[in-house]
């Protein structure tokens, strides 16, 4: 197994370590841990690429592991992010969400999801008819944004959960208000970069004209 592909692996096995973390509130400051190994797998997924480009280490297994990690990374962050949402520690009211309405979250991840889904089964049609779709650079733009916008909501949980009031008011809005700028422009990026690349590609969809029998 060459370098890029032990650092994808790495990158999988950074995901339940990520989540461990983020979830245990016994560790101390275990959502800025669970922040700093999701940022760390994030790395991992422009290392690889770049060392097996560079290098000419391109297999078939990173062409195999590679998007796996990156959707499994993205989806594990998203998930976490839905179904905990950011509380302050020892707040009046705990289980109330501090970044809200919590739907609005839940429209995104399903969003981001589809996207994926989506293109997936797209890329699986053109797998049947030997067609290579390449990565366009909306999708590299929205991987990117996808990254950033959950690194900073795991450090904005770590922050809320540890200093929540000494960020109370206007500072704590100010930083909900980054979150959802954020969010906003990962959404909008995911569905046309999605757009684009079915358009792009859309001679996939056409049917191979069938060979007449005699």
């Amino acid at each position: 197994m060459n370098l890029p592909n032990k650092i994808t692996l790495c990158r999988i096995c950074l995901i339940p370590l990520f989540v461990f973390f983020f979830l245990a509130d016994f560790v101390p400051y275990g959502k800025l841990i669970a922040a700093c190994l999701f940022a760390i797998a994030c790395f991992t997924d422009f290392l690889d690429g770049n060392i097996a480009r560079k290098r000419g280490l391109v297999t078939n297994m990173g062409k195999f592991l590679d998007p796996i990690a990156d959707k499994v990374l993205v989806m594990a962050g998203l998930i976490v992010a839905i179904a905990c949402p950011i509380t302050a520690n020892g707040g009046v009211n705990p289980a109330q969400p501090i970044l809200g309405p919590s739907w609005v979250g839940i429209v995104a991840v399903v969003i981001i999801l589809a996207r994926e889904f989506v293109v997936s089964a797209f890329r699986q049609i053109a797998a049947t008819k030997k067609l290579v779709l390449a990565a366009d650079m909306y999708g590299k733009v929205k991987a990117v944004f996808q990254f950033i916008t959950l690194i900073y909501y795991f450090v904005y949980a770590f922050i809320v959960e540890e200093f929540y009031y000494a960020i109370a008011g206007t500072a704590n809005t100010v930083l909900g208000i980054v979150g959802y700028v954020f969010l906003a422009i990962t959404v909008i990026l995911t569905i046309i970069s999605g757009i684009k690349y079915i358009v792009g590609n859309r001679q996939v969809f056409k049917d191979e004209p069938k060979e007449e029998t005699k």
